[in-house]
């Protein structure tokens, strides 16, 4: 099922002759749709990057096969997720990359409201998550702070530099210059308060470290495990202690 963008483009607004007000009638409409806490709850299960069951959801967000229905429905007409089809099941993920960029910038606006955060946060889920399709957390962190340092990004993190794209290269990744998802960005990490890589160079280095058998996924949630291998890779690599 296809989805809607979250907000219209200020071109097609500019566009459109009986647009006044619609800008900020879309904005007020995401905002409601983020008011109803299971909707939140949904909408960070799937934050792991993977597609759920409706059942799977229903359980994480704690309520009625009923009521999950009608969610999942709202989220799918406004756009904040798209249904897969696979057989006689039917799955449910992100809509893509910017809705997830929205609901990290969100959850780290939230936690400013929240006193003493560090201690609120799983240790687990510091140290390493997946944001969407990227990794996140303390280690991500320092990965771009390595980046930044060494001058694999530029200092607003927007592009890999020259020796950057050399840097992957020699890894074995391989960017597709003509893909038209945002290349590269400066993600906020809502844990950390600092950045990580997000954007295609982010997605593409993850499945690189997920590849290589130094990382890998807890099923069900956004945990990231790091392997013995993947922690002297890391060392090696970016010269960070896991």
């Amino acid at each position: 099922m296809a989805s809607r963008p979250l907000i219209k483009s200020t071109q097609s607004i500019e566009n459109d002759s009986d647009s006044d007000g619609e800008l900020e009638n879309s904005i007020a409409a995401l905002a409601t749709v983020m008011s109803d806490v299971s909707r939140v709850k949904i909408l960070c299960a799937l934050m792991d990057g993977r597609a759920w069951t409706a059942t799977e959801l229903s359980v994480v967000a704690d309520i009625a096969s009923s009521t999950t229905s009608a969610h999942l429905s709202r989220l799918l007409k406004e756009g904040f997720i798209v249904c897969v089809a696979q057989g006689r099941h039917r799955y449910y993920r992100l809509s893509g990359p910017e809705t997830a960029e929205l609901i990290e910038m969100l959850m780290g606006v939230s936690w400013k409201q929240v006193k003493q955060f560090e201690s609120k946060t799983p240790i687990a889920l510091r140290k390493a998550r997946t944001c969407y399709d990227h990794l996140a957390g303390e280690i991500a962190v320092d990965i771009y702070e390595f980046m930044l340092i060494n001058k694999w990004i530029d200092i607003e993190g927007q592009n890999l530099t020259v020796q950057g794209k050399r840097e992957f290269e020699q890894l074995g990744i391989i960017l597709d210059e003509k893909i038209t998802r945002k290349k590269c960005c400066a993600c906020l990490d809502w844990s950390e308060r600092k950045y990580h890589l997000g954007g295609y160079a982010g997605a593409a280095l993850f499945t690189y470290f997920e590849r290589k058998g130094w990382v890998s996924r807890v099923n069900g949630f956004r945990e990231v495990l790091v392997s013995s291998h993947g922690e002297q890779a890391f060392k090696a690599l970016f010269n960070i202690e896991v």
